[in-house]
């Protein structure tokens, strides 16, 4: 994979009179991709958990109404 430019800009401003600059970098390409995938892949297990729990539940208490809406919500986690 080709490196990106990096490119550091520092910019004084009049309020920042004696205080500490950072200049900050770019993420490469590829760590910003693992990084979005990784978030992905942590809500996606998440969300699914959650609603597995709440079907359980509605299960559980025989709520038939509940469990036909998050069923509902369930079907995009079926299509693995």
């Amino acid at each position: 994979m080709r490196k990106q430019k990096i490119d550091y800009v520092i910019r004084r401003h009049p309020e920042y009179k004696g205080k500490e600059i950072t200049a900050k970098r770019e993420l490469s390409f590829g760590i910003q991709l693992a990084s979005r995938l990784l978030l992905d892949q942590l809500s996606y297990q998440f969300n699914k958990e959650r609603l597995d729990k709440e079907i359980n539940q509605a299960i559980d208490n025989d709520d038939r109404d509940e469990f036909e809406r998050l069923s509902y919500h369930y079907q995009p986690f079926t299509w693995e």
